[in-house]
């Protein structure tokens, strides 16, 4: 009996076990089969209704396609197509991040993050700019609209959407002209904010005595008595909930750089670019090569939108960086006591314009929202601060809000041939603005801050200034033909890092938040050095990792630590910085108690005199702290370090810290600490972000990298050591043969997890191999797909 009973539970178990295994089987057939049929068909033949003509796509072997067609017509058409296809998801996303509609699929948890879009208006100054297109730059932006809905109705009928859009259960509106221009809005976003800075001045103003509020500036404003005084007398809440996470990243930034014919081993000039971004799965950039009879023009441009914003032609090469301009002005707004959408304008109430925005809710009511614009620009106040019924609020203005037309520019950049054609082009690209580099086959190398810098009244951008006087406001631009320009310069190069980019002697403001000089210092090093560059010496300087940073501060952080360290408790720190070659390479230690120790100073410093949201909204931490040691260590006076014992005890203090985290997440043994253990490259899908599961699933795997946001190679990282900003594109060409030039676009090409390009190029990335792309047709190799004309 007891060996039945036996026979018997085994069998069950044989049985259960096998109907799991099966229905797990199953269920991976099921999900594979899922997850497969919504990949883009690369090769044989698709007839798409809207072209006029047969266009050919070949996919290289880096998923890059390469369209050819007869028209310009039929190429914007499969360019908007193509992009669909591998990006259509990352396409609507961005449209309704954009535009304040992501709680529309996702639900309550996004509304504010709507709240905030809506406010800064990108979809409105988006709808307000395609009035003042030209009709053939609208005719390009209709045919690529057809191309991104043809694909769009096909995986409909065909049930082939990607499966982000079933995982959370809707379909994509149909694609329009005004999507495009509004993602490229969010790009002007993306790159050109400072309002937030004067939001924290003005609570410093309020919070702080006026020498210590001074410290917190990168400049304190002169002759601006009035402005001072409108600050302090009304008083804005700032503190209370803004949630800081929607800021762009104040290192939003680039390197790029051009050498002239005489600087390099084959006589014809080099240019590099690389645009400082947000790393991510999708990548921001979708690199695409474009031919008809009019234009052969290969690069990159953000999903969503048509042509090539960066990159080269048969003629000419060029890229970015960003000016970093302030462009964005708060303004004190006096209310209408007895009604609130009234503002005090040279002692008259005036009437601010009120857009009923009303926010639709997965799974729940829609959400009534109202903006309200004043002469200046949104109200901001009630957005993003502490609900109180303040005496005054603040509005913004802003040059991304006037109707601009940058995607002129860029089918003028296209079709350029010559630096004239392209100077020309840029009088269309007004936000964000940009410093851009070019190059040509006639040896010209040149360079423009191009875009829309405002020429203020009064004061310098640095403050909030009274909203209820005319005295007060921008009168025009920098004029164009006035912007910082430079053309073949004696020194044979020209490089810009977000740096300053004019001398005392301009006569026009631009910003005092330069970016911390370190990486264009590194350029200008290597380039004045060497009179025979190659393109692998331009691949090479990308991925430099000389730490410029330490080579300013570290001798003097040193003094002061060993100045403290009276019972050599350090020692084995203070012997790791010395020994240091201040290279930020990834399995050395002294870059992760340098960078930790430059984090932990802001902490010291400032973190424990102010809210914690006030704490994330005060950018530009880094300058604040390099002006306050500066000052400290050339033996002058500093309140705020005063405040902490001095700078030696500032120093010591913050040591400290760096040290007791380190240890506590690598262990007591100084040896063994290694920067890659903490600095870890990421791409992270949206997706990736639900659950540990869906992680696994969708972001790459981490990688351990050398570099930092102050070497060349650039890669920035969050608190808990993520690197998820840096290079999002890398790019070198040759002048002298524009056949082909050199990319890496990490993660990859494709959205789809299930595409051979999805993530192939992490470590790529993290390594600085580039690979090569050809424009000439008997040159390219990949499976090539035909689109029919129906």
């Amino acid at each position: 009996m007891c060996d039945v009973r036996k026979f018997t539970w085994k069998k069950w178990l044989l049985v259960i076990t096998g109907f799991l295994a099966v229905v797990a089987i199953v269920a991976f057939i099921g999900f594979t089969w899922f997850m497969n049929k919504s990949k883009p068909v690369i090769d044989g033949e698709l007839t798409v209704s809207v072209l006029d003509q047969d266009v050919t796509v070949t996919r290289d072997d880096k998923g890059v396609p390469h369209i050819f067609a007869k028209t310009d017509a039929d190429l914007y058409r499969a360019q908007g197509y193509v992009q669909a296809q591998d990006r259509l998801f990352q396409m609507d996303l961005a449209r309704r991040q954009a535009s304040g509609r992501l709680s529309e699929i996702i639900g309550e948890a996004t509304i504010k993050t709507d709240k905030y879009f809506r406010t800064f208006s990108l979809r409105d100054a988006a709808e307000k700019s395609l009035s003042t297109y030209d009709a053939e730059s609208k005719q390009v932006l209709e045919w690529f609209t057809d191309g991104v809905n043809a694909f769009m109705a096909q995986a409909k009928e065909n049930n082939t959407l990607s499966y982000e859009f079933a995982l959370l259960g809707y379909d994509p509106e149909e694609w329009s002209v005004v999507d495009s221009l509004t993602i490229g809005k969010y790009m002007a976003y993306d790159l050109g904010g400072n309002w937030n800075t004067l939001a924290f001045r003005h609570w410093a103003l309020q919070n702080f005595d006026e020498e210590k509020a001074k410290e917190l500036f990168i400049k304190y404003p002169e002759n601006a008595s009035s402005i001072l005084a409108a600050n302090k007398e009304n008083p804005v809440e700032v503190a209370g909930i803004f949630n800081a996470e929607l800021l762009p990243n104040e290192f939003n930034g680039s390197n790029n750089w051009v050498v002239s014919g005489s600087k390099t081993k084959n006589g014809t000039p080099i240019l590099a670019d690389d645009p400082h971004l947000g790393l991510s799965t999708p990548s921001i950039w979708y690199q695409m090569h474009l031919q008809s009879p009019e234009q052969n023009v290969s690069g990159v441009i953000f999903a969503g939108i048509p042509g090539i914003i960066l990159g080269h032609s048969d003629e000419i090469a060029w890229g970015v960086t960003n000016v970093g301009p302030d462009v964005q002005d708060l303004y004190i707004e006096i209310p209408n006591p007895d009604d609130p959408t009234q503002f005090r304008y040279d002692g008259k109430w005036e009437q601010a314009e009120v857009r009923d925005e009303a926010i639709k809710v997965k799974d729940g009511e829609t959400v009534d929202f109202e903006v309200v614009v004043t002469r200046h620009g949104p109200i901001m106040t009630d957005l993003a601060f502490k609900g109180t019924e303040p005496t005054a609020q603040f509005s913004m203005q802003w040059t991304a809000l006037q109707p601009t037309t940058e995607l002129r520019a860029v089918l003028g950049f296209n079709k350029a041939k010559t630096w004239n054609d392209f100077e020309k082009a840029l009088e269309d690209f007004k936000a964000p603005a940009q410093n851009f580099v070019f190059a040509s086959k006639d040896g010209t190398i040149a360079y423009k801050a191009n875009g829309q810098i405002p020429i203020r009244k009064q004061g310098d951008g640095q403050l909030p200034v009274p909203g209820d006087s005319s005295d007060y406001g921008w009168e025009g631009f920098i004029p164009w033909n006035e912007l910082p320009t430079v053309v073949n310069p004696k020194e044979g190069f020209i490089a810009t890092a977000n740096n300053e980019v004019i001398g005392e002697e301009y006569p026009y403001h631009i910003t005092d938040s330069w970016a911390q000089p370190y990486r264009f210092e590194r350029i200008k090093e290597v380039l004045e050095a060497n009179d025979s560059l190659t393109v692998e010496d331009m691949m090479n300087l990308q991925m430099d990792q000389h730490n410029l940073y330490a080579r300013e501060f570290l001798p003097d952080l040193l003094n002061s630590i060993k100045a403290q360290d009276h019972d050599g408790k350090y020692e084995d720190v203070i012997k790791l910085l010395e020994d240091w070659n201040m290279v930020d390479a990834k399995d050395s230690g002294a870059p992760l108690v340098f960078h930790t120790l430059m984090q932990k100073l802001q902490e010291v410093l400032f973190k424990d005199q102010m809210p914690e949201d006030m704490y994330n909204l005060m950018s530009g931490k880094f300058n604040i702290t390099d002006q306050l040691l500066r000052t400290a260590y050339a033996g002058d006076k500093s309140i705020w370090i005063e405040e902490q014992g001095g700078v030696d005890v500032t120093v010591y203090k913050a040591l400290k810290l760096t040290v007791a985290q380190i240890e506590n997440q690598f262990g007591k043994s100084a040896s063994k600490w290694q920067w890659g253990d903490f600095h870890q490259l990421t791409f992270d899908h949206t997706l990736g972000n639900a659950s540990p599961i869906l992680a696994a699933y969708f972001n790459a795997k981490k990688v351990p990298i050398g570099g930092s946001k102050v070497t060349v190679q650039a890669a920035d990282n969050d608190l808990a050591g993520n690197v998820d900003h840096g290079a999002s594109w890398r790019f070198v060409a040759d002048v002298g043969d524009l056949s082909s030039a050199y990319h890496i676009v990490g993660p990859g090409q494709s959205g789809h997890v299930k595409s051979d390009w999805y993530q192939d190029q992490v470590i790529d990335w993290a390594n600085g191999d580039y690979h090569q792309t050809f424009v000439r047709k008997e040159d390219i190799k990949g499976k090539t797909l035909r689109l029919k004309a129906k």
